[in-house]
């Protein structure tokens, strides 16, 4: 058994997105603080669960963290993803990510011969403040692609389907927005995605010579949550490192998202015709099951402040992983898509016209530099290969030509 709060961890200070340290010679101890930062009553029926039932999978005890309907964090923080919140995220930073989004996908309409009606539809929306710009931009830029424009928010959390729809109350009412609970059947246009799939629950495994031992969750004698090894639950993990062709490195942990599969493929089987645009932080499987990656990616934020450890916390914080996109590629292919192209989002945006206009301001309208510095700063906040511009951004398609996109024209495969 091995103890995850004791293990060497370090704090720092991000835009939901940290470089790990395997090394780093901090702990943070227990105390006081743990009682008042946590949600009782979900740690209560986490502790009650396991010991009626014995230990749970470390993907059982993320997706009850994160989702439970009534105590879950996403549940009860619907203003986390704020510069007030817990981690920051691009729409977040300015309405111009939402307009050049929004312009690669009205190029995508163009593509595809500008049908009368388009589907956006968007899961993981957040506060709602993606598809505000997206549907802002259409109206003042596109009029007749925001005539054609169906915009559907995949979300089964009413208090954040309340924020959502708070959002959008900004720009003069919901404008047809529809909620749903899954991704609908028959989608023509966009399945689009912004850091979404780096939050699903994940399994945890450890190699240990050559064999994987998955991470369980039990409690100690203190009612401490604790890492618990045992023999791994479904095939299914196994199995994905064999697809793969490796391991992860002796000794190293790693993190399985068999959710990821299971959402790509629906979303590859709601496509009829369009592209899944894919937005978040992960790597290709050679980098992110790398021997020297010891501790895995798993990360915990806590007001704009990273930490490694799950078990503090908890409801109060959020939970991701980086995301294998060597796997989320395949299984869209297998599943019948077309991959385009992968690109970074400062690359993306780049592509799209982020730095447009900011130096002539310096060389026309020297009187308005306050405005150059504030327009600088939220592009370097976008594009910043440290942060958020080192996203990883994802285009497939489905019965459409291939042909590339301008957000993607360097990067076409």
């Amino acid at each position: 058994m091995r103890q995850r709060n004791a293990l060497p961890h370090r704090h720092v200070s991000a835009d939901r997105d940290v470089t790990r340290y395997d090394a780093a010679d901090m702990t943070e101890p227990r105390g006081d603080f743990d009682s008042i930062t946590q949600n009782d009553p979900l740690v209560a029926a986490l502790r009650q669960r396991i010991a009626a039932n014995g230990p749970i999978t470390f993907r059982d005890f993320m997706a009850t963290v994160l989702y439970d309907q009534q105590h879950g964090y996403y549940a009860t923080h619907t203003r986390a993803m704020s510069r007030a919140g817990d981690y920051v995220s691009s729409p977040e930073v300015h309405s111009i990510f939402g307009a050049l989004v929004a312009k690669q996908i009205a190029e995508m309409w163009e593509h595809m011969s500008r049908p009368p009606s388009f589907d956006i539809v968007e899961q993981g929306a957040g506060t709602g403040a993606l598809a505000r710009d997206i549907i802002r931009w259409a109206r003042g830029h596109e009029p007749e692609f925001a005539a054609a424009l169906r915009y559907r928010i995949v979300e089964t959390m009413p208090r954040a389907q309340a924020e959502q729809k708070r959002t959008l109350a900004d720009i003069g009412g919901e404008h047809g927005v529809v909620w749903c609970d899954a991704l609908p059947a028959g989608i023509a246009g966009c399945v689009f995605s912004n850091e979404l799939v780096d939050a699903f629950p994940v399994h945890r495994v450890v190699r240990q010579g050559d064999d994987l031992r998955e991470v369980y969750v039990s409690c100690d004698t203190h009612g401490h949550f604790v890492d618990d090894l045992r023999p791994l639950s479904p095939p299914a993990l196994q199995r994905y490192f064999d697809d793969l062709g490796m391991m992860p490195g002796e000794g190293s942990y790693a993190e399985i998202n068999l959710d990821a599969i299971a959402w790509m493929r629906a979303a590859a089987s709601s496509l009829s015709r369009g592209y899944v645009l894919t937005f978040d932080y992960g790597y290709e499987a050679a980098s992110l099951y790398a021997p020297w990656r010891r501790d895995g990616t798993l990360l915990c934020f806590y007001r704009q402040t990273a930490s490694s450890d799950p078990y503090q916390r908890i409801g109060e914080q959020d939970m991701t992983s980086s995301v294998d996109f060597t796997t989320l590629r395949r299984e869209g292919e297998s599943a019948g898509l077309a991959t385009i192209a992968t690109t970074d989002q400062a690359e993306f945006l780049v592509r799209m016209g982020i730095t447009e206009g900011i130096a002539s301001i310096a060389a026309e309208r020297p009187a308005e530099m306050e405005e150059y510095f504030a327009r600088r700063n939220v592009v370097m906040a976008l594009i910043d290969p440290a942060r958020l511009g080192r996203v990883r951004v994802m285009l497939q398609s489905k019965g459409v030509t291939a042909a590339p996109l301008r957000g993607f024209s360097a990067t076409a495969t």
